[in-house]
C-alpha cells in the first residue's frame, strides 16, 4: 500500500515526471508514491528522477503496456 498514486497513463514525457514531483511534495518523508505510466521512456526517466531528487526507486514493473513505479520520499 502506498501513500499516494499518480495515474499518468496516456501521458508522455515530461508529464509523468512532473506529476510525480508534485505528488512527492504532498506525501510525508518516508512515504511512498506509486506512479502508473504507459510511456516507454518512463523507465529511464524515473531512475534518473530518483537519483536527481535523492528519493529511492523501490520498484519498477511492467505489465503489458503499463509501467508501475514505487518511490520513497527521502527528503
Amino acid at each position: 500500500m502506498t501513500d499516494k498514486t499518480v495515474d499518468a497513463r496516456g501521458l508522455n514525457c515530461p508529464l509523468p515526471i512532473l506529476r510525480a514531483r508534485k505528488a512527492m511534495n504532498e506525501i510525508p518523508v518516508g512515504g511512498t508514491l506509486e506512479v502508473l505510466s504507459t510511456d516507454p521512456g518512463s523507465k529511464a526517466d524515473f531512475a534518473a528522477f530518483a537519483r536527481q531528487t535523492g528519493n529511492e526507486l523501490l520498484s519498477s514493473e511492467q505489465a503489458g503496456d503499463c509501467y508501475r513505479y514505487v518511490l520513497r520520499r527521502n527528503g
